[in-house]
């Protein structure tokens, strides 16, 4: 057996160290490695959180990667591409994408007795992914879209259908303009209400069958406007964008949803800084604390120190075991930590009582990931990151001698 290890236990857990002057000292130490391991659970944990939910709630509501014509414009209208494409209806070359969906864009006005407002008409098919869209709806349903007949039945945003004063089962009319000629217009009812919290969408998003689009624009069946297709894990969407690109015709443009909203997605790199930072903070707190107690716990015990020394254990020995020694002090807190930590982030992903602005935010409960690997890593880091600091000051150690620890008083 590791004497070090066997006597810095024997020590930390003896019932000498409840009553001497340094367990204040101790707990203290113990009381700042427990709020450095809280801080930094709930800081990764809901960063993290954040960022995923906000990612996921930008690819899944316009696709994680879209394909369109290479010389499409900056224009809320779509461009023509055919139906007719090798990735469709299934992107066989690139086993991480689970679905492929066509849509078409189509800008117009919808026009109540009391208001008025510009949206685009999002025009989707049999192929669209009704079961993930199923997050964002607040009210009605998704329309049942089919191959036999146009449907007119639509889903609203929740912003635009409180500014219309519109609601399920309401009807509208809305204008288009088509090849400059006079203004046309199509009545449509509303099936089902949805709410993603990102403006980008919910000021001008409207969704309904793809046979308006192609009607308005002179198009026929196999004529769409773009193609969106959906990866097996969002944090994979560069990656597989790439590949897109290199298993598509020369013509045709492959999109990340990170590329398609830059601005967002710079502000989502926000939490990836604000994570490191606090955790670099916390951590630099939990060494300071833990180097303030090593340094007293080897003063109060200088002459523990000399006998060792005199019955012939090396420097390093009794540096090893004042490590050890400051580790088995820190379990506590670390143990006290996880279980505060973790309790207030389950208590939080489960009755979500955090709530946050979406306006600011784009998500409107805080979210809270729990990667059990991150969580392991940022514990034993912690200790080993402690460990290794910990050799320093161990260091005043070596100029102890014996004779001079012995009477030290």
């Amino acid at each position: 057996m590791n004497f070090s290890w066997w006597f810095s236990k024997k020590i930390a857990l003896g019932k000498n160290t409840k009553n001497n002057l340094s367990s204040i000292i101790i707990r203290i130490g113990q009381v700042a490695v427990a709020l450095g391991i809280i801080v930094s659970l709930v800081t990764i944990s809901t960063g993290v959180g954040a960022r995923k939910a906000i990612k996921s709630k930008l690819a899944d509501f316009n696709g994680h990667i879209t394909i369109k014509n290479y010389n499409s414009n900056n224009s809320l209208n779509s461009d023509s591409l055919s139906i007719k494409q090798a990735f469709y209806p299934e992107f066989k070359q690139i086993p991480d994408i689970e679905h492929v969906q066509a849509i078409a864009n189509k800008s117009g006005v919808i026009r109540t007795a009391e208001n008025f407002s510009g949206v685009v008409f999002k025009g989707v098919g049999t192929d669209y992914d009704t079961v993930r869209f199923q997050n964002f709806l607040v009210k009605g349903s998704f329309p049942k879209i089919n191959n036999d007949s146009i449907l007119n039945d639509v889903v609203l945003s929740q912003k635009i259908a409180d500014e219309l004063k519109l609601d399920i089962d309401s009807s509208f009319v809305m204008y288009f303009i088509r090849d400059e000629s006079k203004p046309v217009y199509r009545r449509f009812n509303v099936k089902g209400i949805y709410k993603s919290d990102i403006k980008n969408f919910d000021d001008i998003v409207m969704l309904g069958d793809i046979k308006h689009v192609q009607n308005l624009n002179k198009w026929d069946s196999t004529t769409v406007g773009s193609f969106e297709l959906f990866v097996k894990d969002v944090e994979d969407i560069e990656r597989v964008s790439g590949e897109v690109a290199q298993n598509i015709p020369y013509n045709l443009l492959s999109e990340g949803a990170s590329d398609s909203f830059a601005q967002i997605n710079e502000w989502i790199t926000i939490f990836d800084k604000n994570i490191v930072i606090i955790v670099v903070i916390m951590l630099f707190v939990v060494i300071i604390n833990m180097v303030m107690v090593l340094l007293i716990l080897i003063l109060e015990r200088t002459q523990s120190i000399g006998l060792l020394k005199a019955f012939g254990a090396t420097n390093w020995r009794v540096r090893t075991l004042f490590i050890y020694y400051a580790i088995f002090i820190m379990l506590p807190g670390l143990i006290a930590g996880n279980v505060i930590g973790l309790g207030l982030l389950l208590i939080q992903k489960y009755f979500k009582i955090i709530k946050l602005p979406a306006e600011n935010y784009y998500i409107s409960v805080a979210p809270v990931y729990l990667d059990i690997p991150t969580i392991v890593l940022l514990n034993v880091g912690a200790i080993i990151i402690c460990a290794i600091v910990l050799l320093l000051p161990s260091y005043m150690i070596s100029k102890i001698t014996p004779a001079k620890a012995i009477n030290f008083r």
